[in-house]
């Protein structure tokens, strides 16, 4: 009966769109799990009928709107398939890169949950080149979950699932031990009441930046952050500077804290803003990239990494990692 609950639960559920938190309660404790690969691969896993979209046969290719960067480009390397690659993170050194990975677009999220495949791969750079991405599994054998949305600081990773043992979408941590992530646990219920969304911590751990529909904001989904004093998050605050009506989302924080990224809808699409702290206070933003694309990662040196997603018709085809690199 559990299981045809969570199937019920994942149909909505908008993990290639990022994981918005919903208030659920917490019903179980994480354990040790179990790094395996799956049965198939990414590349079994595509129906035959997929079609790989190139720059060439995009009908909405991005649209770069600062000369900081050279023009968004597909990222090199196996990363990208007929499948979707969603929810990119490049860790600072620019050679980690997580996603997040479903084989088919049109597959009903309930199904994706079974397909061996959806969830979050990583690649490591070595000698300049992006090696094939493996499968990060964090759930213990034989029970359901869907991850996605991760973020990694040092040795920890911060995903939000839905998962067997839990109501709703949580979010989640999971340690770097021996080359492999494991001892998933539950990150608390304050968190989660504060419908923490798609999610970025600063460099020094003290700032929480989440996007969320919960009261008190603008409009849709708003970027809040809370600060950590004496090892308690507290109070959201809603960055007004940044938000409107429309929906603000998907942050990501430079490692020195000065600038903060973001997915504004521009012109019916997602596109990627970016504001500068300025004496304390955050800049208006300022459009970097449009034509649905969205959420923004980069690394030290300054290149961009985004996802695109490609449309047709109002149907969306497929989605790959983009890059922007820095001038």
């Amino acid at each position: 009966m559990e299981k045809k609950l969570l199937l019920a639960l994942f149909v909505v559920l908008l993990l290639l769109f990022g994981c918005a938190g919903n208030e659920g309660e917490k019903q179980a404790t994480g354990s040790p799990v179990q790094s395996e690969q799956p049965l198939k691969t990414r590349e079994e896993s595509i129906p035959k009928d997929a079609v790989k979209i190139t720059p060439a046969a995009d009908i909405y290719p991005p649209v770069l709107h600062s000369p900081e960067w050279n023009e968004p480009i597909p990222l090199e390397g196996p990363i990208n398939t007929a499948g979707a690659e969603d929810s990119p993170f490049v860790t600072p050194d620019g050679n980690s890169l997580y996603f997040f990975f479903t084989p088919d677009v049109r597959v009903p999220v309930e199904k994706q949950l079974l397909d061996g495949v959806t969830g979050i791969y990583v690649s490591k750079k070595e000698g300049g080149k992006w090696g094939e991405p493996e499968r990060v599994v964090l759930q213990d054998a034989g029970k359901l979950s869907l991850d996605g949305c991760e973020f990694v600081q040092g040795n920890t990773m911060w995903f939000c699932s839905a998962r067997e043992g839990y109501t709703g979408i949580h979010l989640f941590t999971a340690e770097l031990k021996n080359g492999k992530w494991q001892g998933w646990k539950y990150a608390g219920d304050k968190l989660t009441n504060y419908e923490a969304g798609e999610m970025h911590i600063s460099s020094d751990g003290n700032e929480l930046y989440f996007h969320s529909p919960r009261a008190g904001g603008k409009g849709q989904l708003d970027i809040w952050v809370t600060k950590k004093i004496n090892g308690e998050w507290q109070s959201p605050e809603n960055l007004e500077a940044l938000n409107t009506p429309e929906n603000e989302g998907w942050p990501f924080v430079s490692q020195d804290g000065s600038e903060l990224w973001f997915l504004r809808t521009y012109l019916g699409s997602p596109g990627i803003f970016r504001s500068k702290k300025i004496n304390g206070a955050w800049s208006p933003p300022e459009l970097i990239v449009s034509s649905f694309a969205g959420e923004p990662t980069l690394d030290n040196s300054g290149n961009l990494y985004f996802i695109h997603h490609f449309f047709k018709d109002n149907k969306m085809l497929e989605a790959d990692i983009y890059v922007a690199y820095k001038k």
